[in-house]
């Protein structure tokens, strides 16, 4: 039987595994497999407790053990009873581990950009790859509060507002719309979500709150090749439970009717339709949820 779904994924799967060095017994040439390297990866990046690097790995705890046992006889790591609760094991880098941690994020960085330069459309295999990444780990997203005005919180905004431009018949300028203070998405006020995927921001949200107990919610946006996956509606919970915890009972927003998805999901998650509340020249869609 031919299934050209099923031939199309294994041919994708070897591709990756040969181009990546999975089988490599010395990954990009630093004396060590693939799996160790992984492991000192997640800890030069801050993840320093065993069992989140355990997790955050899908490895067994004998494989775990083997591994941080082997980076420690290189002297690369060391491993100390948690501070708060000696149960709990916390694994750090050495200089010498830093050293190599660093080797390793160049090494990995120049053979991706080997492989993109390789290929005569590299924003297509990048929208490919972030399309296979999302759904790969959509179990793994997080979701964290951040200052609006950071670095990645203007990259979601910024990715946005572009959409917004795409989307709308007259196009979008920020500077004609009611652009919310950073301050409004700060506690006490309000907050400012950001999901990302292994690091990569995916989505945001915000929460506009003045001190009362009603609240905006403002810039739902999710990257588009992580659509699909709950994640718009996995923010605004996020959003609605903020709120609550600020002390907030009623929520507005708006939307325009270009933004199909958006509408979809408001309407399915309890939010009613609404007379205009503002003179925003974009929405034309007003909604309110009580919490």
């Amino acid at each position: 039987m031919f299934d050209d779904a099923i031939l199309r994924f294994r041919r994708f799967s070897r591709a990756v595994t040969t181009e990546v060095g999975v089988l490599d017994n010395s990954f990009l040439g630093r004396g060590r497999a693939l799996g160790a390297a992984r492991v000192l990866n997640a800890i030069g990046h801050g993840r320093g407790e065993v069992s989140e690097i355990r997790d955050y790995l899908g490895l067994d705890s004998g494989l775990m053990s083997r591994l941080l046992r082997s980076l420690e006889e290189e002297g690369l790591i060391r491993t100390e009873a948690h501070p708060e609760d000696a149960r709990r094991r916390v694994a750090r880098l050495t200089p010498e581990g830093e050293a190599e941690f660093r080797a390793y994020e160049d090494l990995s960085n120049a053979q991706a950009r080997s492989l993109l330069s390789r290929h005569p459309n590299a924003p297509a295999l990048l929208e490919a790859m972030d399309l296979i990444a999302s759904a790969f780990g959509r179990d793994r997203v997080t979701v964290r509060e951040a200052d609006p005005r950071d670095a990645v919180s203007r990259h979601c905004l910024g990715q946005y507002y572009a959409e917004l431009a795409r989307r709308f018949a007259r196009g979008f300028d920020v500077s004609l719309s009611r652009d919310p203070d950073a301050a409004d998405m700060l506690r006490p006020r309000g907050v400012f979500l950001v999901a990302a995927s292994d690091g990569l921001p995916v989505g945001c949200v915000g929460l506009k709150g003045q001190g009362g107990d009603s609240a905006e919610i403002k810039r739902l946006w999710v990257s588009e090749a992580a659509r699909g996956l709950g994640l718009g509606r996995r923010l605004m919970q996020e959003a609605e439970n903020a709120a609550r915890s600020l002390g907030i009972r009623a929520l507005r927003l708006d939307s325009n009717s270009a933004l199909g998805e958006a509408v979809a999901l408001y309407r399915r998650t309890g939010w009613v339709e609404i007379p205009r509340f503002n003179d925003d020249p974009y929405p034309d869609l007003f909604f309110e949820k009580l919490l």
